[in-house]
């Protein structure tokens, strides 16, 4: 790992993705939202800053996915699955996220 990717900041394809997240989860499409937190996921392992973040948001995703695979649902999309509430904190969760990223990214630009 080189000193120029620890000390530059998020790149602009982790901001993009981790704005992703919450539209895609807030409009119906929780299950595909696993896309962008992989992408948030793989950019923040090289970076210190917004790693713990990433792996907050990896956490708060997998575990409706996980109960929604793994339990007796029979609900027929992740998105069908959660509650409003579930998807509202997980929504939240992105958001912050993403807020985070792109201030993180601001800061280190300057």
């Amino acid at each position: 790992m080189t000193t120029t990717t620890l000390t530059r900041g998020p790149s602009r394809g982790i901001v993009i993705a981790a704005w992703i997240f919450p539209v895609m989860v807030l409009t119906g499409w929780a299950f595909l939202g696993g896309i962008p937190v992989l992408i948030v996921l793989i950019k923040a392992l090289r970076q210190r800053v917004v790693r713990l973040w990433a792996t907050a948001l990896t956490t708060a995703y997998a575990v409706p996915v996980a109960v929604w695979l793994l339990g007796p649902s029979e609900a027929p999309s992740l998105s069908k699955f959660m509650s409003p509430t579930i998807t509202y904190l997980l929504g939240a969760a992105g958001i912050a996220v993403a807020i985070a990223v792109t201030v993180v990214r601001r800061l280190r630009a300057k």
